[in-house]
């Protein structure tokens, strides 16, 4: 199959994506991601495909994976609810995947994200290079990918926070799963705009984190959201901290930070953007993933 000429194939059990379509490299291929969940595979489908042509590639990236894959399912994400089904192999709905050296649970057949996001790996990788010792705050925690890597950081205290429960207890199983001493950990369940004040409390951070959804039906709308989160800025970080700032919006641009900072955060001054891996490159940057980091002060 031609399209498994553009595939990266894994040297072991990293949790990796085997091919970004999504990103418009290869233009015939704009309708498909393929991720590598050792021990599954996943295809990730945003239209429809002829069902012979999606068996071959099923076929095809459980051969080239080897002994290794004991599962290769596809999720639609063009049909409602984002359905799984099993192409070969069992049925296999979690597995324990490992980033880094980290581990990771996730949940396949349940909801649309399986429970972290892949492009982000190089966020985690910054993280847990720049945490030793310090107070971080985890806005938008879902399963806690960031605290993860800042507890394996070194650092002296993650406060997570995400209104859905069942993501924060993902979150505590990613932690135990990972040996980490649980009174550095914190899980609040909460409103984030509503809990400034709880917040402000646990402070001051060295570094906070936000990584809001685009937009999610009554509770955050990220036009609106995400300047009320800088105007927070100064009374939750500390002097010379920093704050990590993403933006998943494809319909949004790294001038939508920066200027919205310039005007809401005017003491916080940029220090850089980290890039995604090289899997995850987008024929247009501005529409995949952006992550800026900014110091205060």
């Amino acid at each position: 199959m031609q399209i498994l000429q553009h595939f990266q194939w894994p040297a072991g059990h990293e949790l990796t994506r085997l091919f970004h379509g999504r990103g418009a490299q290869f233009l015939d291929y704009r309708f498909i991601n393929v991720d590598w969940l050792s021990p599954a595979a996943l295809i990730i489908l945003y239209s429809e495909v002829e069902r012979d042509w999606l068996l071959e590639l099923a076929t095809a990236v459980k051969a080239r994976l080897g002994d290794d894959c004991q599962s290769v399912q596809v999720q639609y994400r063009n049909r409602h609810m984002a359905p799984y089904e099993l192409l070969l192999g069992e049925q296999l709905d979690e597995v324990i995947a490992q980033e880094a050296g980290l581990k990771y649970q996730l949940r396949l057949g349940r909801n649309q994200n399986y429970g972290l996001f892949l492009d982000m790996a190089n966020g985690r990788e910054w993280v847990a290079q720049h945490a030793n010792n310090a107070n971080v705050l985890n806005l938008f925690a879902y399963t806690c990918g960031f605290s993860v890597a800042a507890v394996a950081g070194g650092a002296r205290q993650v406060v997570n926070v995400d209104m859905s429960k069942s993501s924060l207890g993902t979150g505590r199983d990613n932690h135990r799963l990972n040996q980490h001493d649980m009174t550095k950990v914190k899980f609040l369940g909460h409103d984030i705009f509503k809990s400034w004040g709880k917040l402000k409390k646990l402070g001051p951070y060295d570094l906070l984190i936000a990584d809001p959804p685009s937009l999610q039906k009554g509770s955050v709308n990220i036009v609106r959201d995400y300047p009320k989160i800088m105007r927070r800025l100064s009374e939750l970080v500390s002097a010379q901290g920093h704050a990590l700032l993403c933006l998943n919006s494809p319909d949004l641009d790294v001038a939508f930070i920066t200027q919205a900072m310039a005007e809401h955060a005017p003491d916080f001054s940029f220090v850089q953007q980290l890039q995604p891996s090289d899997i995850f490159i987008n024929r247009e940057p501005d529409k995949g993933l952006k992550v800026l980091l900014y110091r205060h002060g």
